[in-house]
């Protein structure tokens, strides 16, 4: 794609990482065929390429965002898919996010949009104002259709859950020694939303690894990796949460050996994996986020480096579903199927695997109509299968099936534990 950015622009190096990734782009359109706004909407300026049209304008000409662009970069999902279809490498990753930057620092959104987006950056990162708005829409959940004059407010009531688990034990620093001889040690980070929502999968996590010799460590706010932030576009606060994660994480690497940083969150991953990126232009936490980096694996990717014994008390047909996080954004495509059939379950694939459940961090509150549609298709497609139970790496997924499905869902690693010893994750 050609570009007209002025040297002065190039100076900027967010602009200058602009201008590379746009001219990366030879407008193929094999993008449209994985995007699910375009294969839903069948609007050219809701695929990538249209997005990457409207984002190039906005930089290049150095405008301040419209709503008619606002709409179309909110309806991305960040799923990626993208990038996995990309014939020429296009980074739309760092692309949208450098969008939804400029959005806004250029865009005065409505003060509903304003106040939503506020509130789900403070309170989502937040376990207590989580645990709280959770069980504030729990009260009031059986009038959701009263909210039908605001689609947001209802989504956010009617994908509360029915019950919260007691609090994670969790919650503050803790070590875990392994059973037996210690063959290694590790951080892992035990996620703002998934503590509240879901704690036995850090659990099963924690399990599984103790009994492989390994002995974990959570340190004291190490829980949120700011992500959500990210994703909305606010970088302060996605910035500080991260570094405030990297310097704790620093503070423990330097005190002894740390074989892996272990996550169990695909979205959460995904945006640590990045955080060399993020900090590329930081001169304090360039190194920092570099070790952590390259310290960072998915829990299905430490697990298969090692002898796991592991034999599943029952046979069971597990739909696996494959967070976008995973799959587009880590290239995490055969790791958690290949441990889940060492293990003896069968496998199957979901078909429209490529296609994201709408959940992606809050677009399922900010979103609710393209999130319900994609949910819906996701979960048609799963229910054709007639599978025992779904198996998924990522708490936004898993929550966000699990509120329109009566098969049961839970982490794959809650099934690695049962077959490793641990209590049945599911009725």
């Amino acid at each position: 794609m050609q570009t007209n950015f002025t040297t002065e622009q190039l100076k900027d190096p967010k602009l200058a990482e602009a201008n590379s990734i746009l001219r990366t782009c030879v407008h193929c359109g094999f993008c449209t065929a994985t995007c699910p706004t375009y294969v839903l909407l069948g609007d050219e300026l809701d695929s990538p390429r249209g997005r990457i049209y409207l984002i190039k304008d906005m930089l290049e000409n150095g405008k301040p965002a419209t709503a008619q662009v606002v709409k179309h970069i909110d309806r991305c999902l960040s799923c990626l898919a993208c990038m996995t279809t990309c014939p020429s490498g296009v980074h739309y990753a760092h692309l949208i996010d450098q969008a939804r930057v400029h959005v806004e620092k250029t865009y005065s959104r409505p003060l509903a949009d304003r106040l939503m987006r506020k509130f789900l950056g403070m309170v989502l990162p937040s376990r207590e104002l989580f645990r709280l708005a959770v069980k504030s829409a729990q009260t009031i959940r059986p009038m959701a259709r009263a909210f039908a004059f605001s689609p947001r407010l209802r989504a956010m009531l009617e994908l509360a859950p029915p019950r919260l688990p007691r609090r994670d034990s969790l919650s503050d620093a803790a070590v875990t020694l392994p059973h037996g001889k210690r063959r290694g040690r590790v951080l892992m980070l035990t996620g703002c939303a998934q503590s509240v929502l879901d704690p036995a999968i850090n659990a099963a996590t924690i399990r599984l690894l103790t009994r492989l010799g390994i002995e974990v460590v959570v340190p004291a706010g190490a829980y949120c990796c700011g992500a959500l932030n990210h994703h909305l576009g606010q970088e302060k606060a996605a910035h500080g949460r991260a570094r405030r994660l990297i310097d704790v994480w620093s503070r423990q690497i330097g005190r002894g050996e740390i074989d892996a940083i272990i996550i169990n969150t695909s979205g959460c991953g995904t945006v640590i994996k990045d955080y060399d990126h993020m900090f590329a232009e930081d001169t304090l936490y360039r190194e920092k986020a570099a070790r952590i980096v390259a310290l960072t694996k998915d829990i299905s990717e430490f697990l298969l480096e090692r002898e796991v014994s592991l034999r599943a008390p029952k046979a069971l047909k597990v739909a696996y579903h494959s967070a976008c996080s995973l799959q587009h954004g880590q290239k995490i495509t055969e790791q958690p199927k290949s441990l889940l059939r060492r293990a003896g379950y069968e496998v199957i694939d979901i078909p429209e695997g490529h296609l994201c459940c709408g959940s992606a961090g809050t677009y399922n509150l900010l979103q609710p109509e393209l999130a319900k549609a994609l949910k819906q298709r996701k979960i048609v497609n799963i229910e054709a299968l007639r599978p025992d139970v779904i198996a998924a790496g990522n708490i936004g997924c898993i929550s966000q099936i699990r509120s329109g499905t009566t098969i049961p869902i839970v982490h794959t690693v809650e099934l690695l534990d049962w077959a490793a010893g641990g209590p049945q994750p599911f009725p």
